[in-house]
């Protein structure tokens, strides 16, 4: 099943014309959810509803998506997806679907004929099923990259990745895009997707112009836009989901999505940047009792190993090489 978590569906919309896509997590009628975000540069939908202010508990999906700001607009599809289908927050005779969506700025992001929309929401949402989501350079991890702390040209492609641990009938799932500014490591403190860029080459934080070097370099590999312009990502940030069955209030699930970006921090160097727009969403089904603490233990855990796969599941293309083509 998606996930690990019984009733939980997802589905992916890859663009057929470059680098970008989204992917939509449906959680079965119930769920309660909540969002916690780490990154100072964020793009998102629902925040404060998610959040332990909003007076909402309820979540009906949410969305991960490329196309930077313009990529919210997926989660307007979804939502009509939903309301044709009688899913929402009821409001007189109709509902309103409580959709939460984040972001990445991806290579796609600065072509209109590439970027996700209304339709490519609904498209995922239609692919949506409970077999376990592809990984990799599809839907919002389609046009993602890692390691850039020396500069996009010597980066890597990324992409999405998941990862499900358990605990007796306790279940945690996780399904994240790493487009971090970071390098990748394993649970080792050893690097697993690194800059490309020679040692002694200069490296983000200690040089703040490491991101600029070697632009020029990449650009000459990238497909121009619309108008002959060419327009290298350099902005990061890691987005994902984090399923439960667990029993949780809205205080708890704010809590696990919260402590859920410590896999971030396990998984990339330097993590939650002024440069990412770090943000994670956390679905709870409602159907075991379990604590809290053990819940986002577990998140964690998935968390760091959804981000490692999703740049190591990647394949090259656009200008960058990608991990699993090694």
């Amino acid at each position: 099943m998606a996930l690990g978590v019984d009733g939980v569906r997802v589905g992916v919309w890859t663009s057929p014309d470059g680098p970008s896509g989204c992917t939509v997590i449906l959680p079965p009628d119930g769920t309660l959810g909540a969002i916690a975000v780490r990154g100072s540069a964020p793009g998102t939908r629902e925040a404060i509803a998610l959040s332990p202010q909003g007076r909402i508990e309820v979540c009906h999906a949410v969305v991960l998506s490329g196309g930077s700001a313009f990529g919210l607009a997926t989660a307007d599809g979804v939502a009509r997806w939903l309301e044709r289908r009688g899913i929402g927050y009821p409001v007189g005779r109709s509902v309103v679907p409580i959709v939460g969506a984040a972001i990445v700025l991806d290579q796609g992001a600065t072509d209109p004929a590439v970027r996700p929309g209304p339709a490519a929401g609904e498209a995922a949402c239609d692919a949506a099923s409970d077999d376990d989501p592809p990984e990799g350079s599809v839907g919002a991890g389609t046009g993602v990259s890692v390691a850039k702390v020396s500069g996009i040209a010597y980066a890597w492609r990324s992409g999405q990745g998941t990862a499900v641990r358990r605990h007796g009938d306790l279940v945690v799932g996780a399904i994240v895009v790493n487009n971090a500014v970071g390098e990748v490591f394993d649970e080792h403190g050893e690097v697993l997707v690194g800059t490309r860029a020679a040692p002694g080459a200069p490296r983000y934080p200690a040089d703040p112009d490491a991101l600029l070097h070697g632009i020029e370099q990449f650009a000459q590999h990238l497909p121009p836009g619309p108008s002959g312009e060419v327009a290298p990502p350099l902005d990061n940030t890691v987005i994902g989901c984090i399923v439960t069955n667990a029993r949780l209030t809205k205080v708890q699930a704010a809590r696990v999505a919260d402590l859920g970006h410590s896999g971030i921090a396990r998984a990339i160097r330097p993590a939650h940047t002024s440069l990412d727009g770090d943000a994670l969403f956390a679905l709870a089904t409602g159907q075991v009792d379990a604590g809290v603490d053990l819940v986002a233990d577990l998140a964690a855990d998935a968390v760091a190993e959804a981000a490692r796969r999703g740049a190591l599941a990647a394949k090259g293309g656009h200008g960058l090489p990608g991990s699993d083509d090694r």
